[in-house]
């Protein structure tokens, strides 16, 4: 008996338009929800038709089968009666004036594994899915969304109503986790920033909103104070300028251990002080979340491209900058020095921020390290592909998807994205 082989193609009839009829094994059917998007109450009575294409299922053409055995076939053959098959196909011409000219003598040619997209998509060699992404997501305390003016497409959720929608919507197409960064009261922000750690702030009463919501959802947090900080710096500040270190990390100690406590699967320090890492993994073993990740952000450079990040927290600096603090974008082997105190401090994940002008430091990590590499493209690398689209400069499209398959060349596992949704509808076939 032949065998049958059946190919799931998972896209929405009504996204691309396709009248089964037309193919030959191809017909809509229904599929639980949970072979592709993430299970969750749907206000749509039934799921999106998926199409099942059986190889078996095509027209058998003009040759017919004449009922002769295997044996009768190969004596037809042996006695020199060969079955008609078509004819090998014409060299195609080439255009008037080509010059003729002898055959290169190379044996190698790379551009006969390119040849048709079969062969294209057999060799590639990096893959993007909705899988790798992390949504960035901005919350605060008010009901509605508001629009961030340097970042089209983005807007500080409400965290009640716009949040869950968004969360539901990146869900929908396979984007099943996210990263927390809120605005905060500004009579909430003090000098300690304290307000990091209490434990019915904006941030943990969210994780616990959407946990109740989305059990499976994988959420990542932000640690730092300078969302709570009334100097806008990631620590503490001395009355002469310094971001003092240790006091620091002590308070980030306690917004991790809130954090977790609210539910948090992955804890995200961002400040960039020193010992951050095993401070908070000890605090974190004492209180029982041996469980909860650790995602370091390991490079962290002083970069001009976090901007529009800024603008979206209220978060600028009252004074200077974090040179102090953050690397220096010059330094490319200190990000080394980084990586061994981040591993040997028990973090789970090393963190590369910006990305695509880093793609130097992702590799580095990756060939260095056997941890998960992280990438985030920020703020600034978004707004210009955003502004870029606007102008018809570029295919925004094209460029957004591009740039996050570079990401995963340069050794990403996870990129954290503001185009997280916008690409998860490009690679599943939605139209945005």
């Amino acid at each position: 008996m032949a065998s049958t082989t059946t190919t799931i193609i998972n896209v929405a009839a009504s996204n691309v338009g396709l009248d089964c009829q037309s193919y030959v094994g191809l017909r809509p059917m229904l599929l639980p929800v949970r072979s592709f998007r993430s299970v969750r109450t749907s206000t749509r009575a039934n799921p999106a038709p998926r199409f099942v294409v059986r190889a078996s299922e095509t027209h058998s053409g003009p040759f017919k089968k004449l009922g002769l055995s295997d044996a009768e076939c190969e004596a037809a053959v042996v006695a020199g009666n060969v079955p008609e098959a078509p004819p090998v196909p014409p060299k195609p011409a080439a255009p008037a004036g080509t010059p003729v000219v002898p055959t290169l003598p190379i044996n190698r040619r790379p551009r006969r594994n390119r040849r048709s997209p079969a062969l294209r998509a057999a060799f590639q060699e990096t893959t993007l899915s909705p899988a790798n992404f992390v949504y960035p997501l901005f919350i605060h305390e008010g009901e509605e969304d508001a629009p961030i003016g340097a970042m089209p497409g983005c807007y500080r959720l409400g965290w009640r109503h716009g949040l869950v929608q968004e969360v539901a919507k990146a869900r929908d197409v396979g984007v099943n986790s996210i990263v927390l960064f809120p605005k905060v009261p500004d009579g909430l922000k003090s000098p300690t920033g304290d307000e990091a750690y209490n434990d019915n702030g904006l941030v943990p009463r969210t994780i616990r909103l959407l946990k109740d919501k989305f059990p499976d959802l994988v959420i990542y947090t932000d640690v730092a104070l300078d969302p709570y900080s009334s100097d806008g710096h990631d620590g503490i500040v001395r009355e002469d300028g310094v971001i003092m270190n240790d006091e620091t990390v002590h308070q980030l100690c306690k917004q991790a251990v809130a954090q977790a406590r609210a539910g948090a699967d992955v804890v995200s320090p961002s400040d960039m002080m020193d010992g951050r890492v095993g401070a908070i993994r000890a605090a974190l073993d004492a209180e029982g979340f041996h469980h909860v990740s650790i995602m370091s952000y390991t490079a962290k450079y002083a970069s001009s491209f976090y901007g529009p990040f800024r603008e979206a927290l209220d978060s600028n600096p009252r004074f200077g900058d974090k040179k102090t603090y953050q690397m220096n974008p010059a330094n490319y082997r200190e990000a080394l020095v980084e990586t061994r105190e981040d591993e040997s401090e028990g973090a789970d994940i090393l963190l590369v921020k910006p990305g695509l002008p880093y793609l130097d430091i992702i590799r580095l990590l990756r060939d260095n390290s056997p941890l998960p590499i992280a990438a985030y493209q920020v703020s600034g690398e978004y707004a210009m592909i955003k502004a870029g689209g606007v102008l018809k400069m570029i295919d925004e499209e094209k460029v957004m998807l591009e740039s996050l398959l570079c990401l995963r060349r340069a050794g990403a596992d996870v990129i954290l994205t503001y185009f997280a949704l916008q690409a998860a509808k490009s690679l599943c076939g939605e139209r945005k």
